[in-house]
């Protein structure tokens, strides 16, 4: 049996959404480097990153990462997880 990941205009579009949001942070906090920002997952661990690369205490990294993301998430949606990936039986 094969199960197959679809990928529709949908997924192009999340990964078109999270290159923004890396943008914008990337315009609002200066000090990541692209990769840094690339491998960050959530918007946790962009609090964590922010407290450690400015020394913000964490309620202020979080309320500055809750305005900036505005209800959005910085999850990479478009990752296969291990129920859709293609496998054999």
């Amino acid at each position: 049996m094969v199960n197959r990941m679809t990928t529709g205009a949908s997924g192009a579009s999340t990964d078109t959404d999270r290159e923004d949001i890396l943008k914008e942070i990337a315009l609002k906090w200066s000090k990541f480097s692209r990769q840094e920002l690339v491998d960050t997952t959530t918007n946790d661990e962009l609090v964590e990153q922010i407290m450690a690369k400015y020394g913000s205490k964490k309620a202020a990294a979080q309320r500055e990462v809750d305005i900036l993301m505005d209800g959005r998430n910085l999850t990479p949606r478009s990752a296969p997880t291990p129920n859709t990936a293609s496998s054999r039986l």
